[in-house]
């Protein structure tokens, strides 16, 4: 199992979900966050703004699953400027689903 960390743009979250359900994997968890990547801000006049707002979606895929789940956040939170985001993909250990105290997704 894989664990997807995307850091995207707030805007672009509905349609990635949606996409992510139509596909067969409906389970995420979002969490709206603020950030800056490599350039440290922009600065308008006096102002810098060096805090953005974005939307972290968290989801875990079977590992059959991951290069799906990639291409479809990719392809939906692309605008093609800076600021679209980041995708970070880490190894899960186990799943438990509390209600029925079992192992697995």
């Amino acid at each position: 199992m894989k664990m997807i960390r995307a850091i995207v743009r707030p805007d672009k979250t509905e349609s990635i979900a949606e996409a992510l359900a139509e596909n067969g994997m409906p389970s995420l968890t979002k969490m709206h966050v603020f950030g800056r990547g490599r350039t440290k801000g922009i600065r308008i006049g006096d102002v810098v703004y060096d805090e953005f707002p974005k939307t972290m979606l968290l989801m875990v895929v079977e590992d059959e699953q991951l290069d799906k789940a990639i291409g479809i956040i990719l392809e939906k939170a692309k605008t093609g400027t800076m600021g679209d985001g980041k995708v970070f993909v880490t190894e899960v250990e186990a799943a438990y689903t509390v209600s029925k105290g079992a192992k697995g997704l």
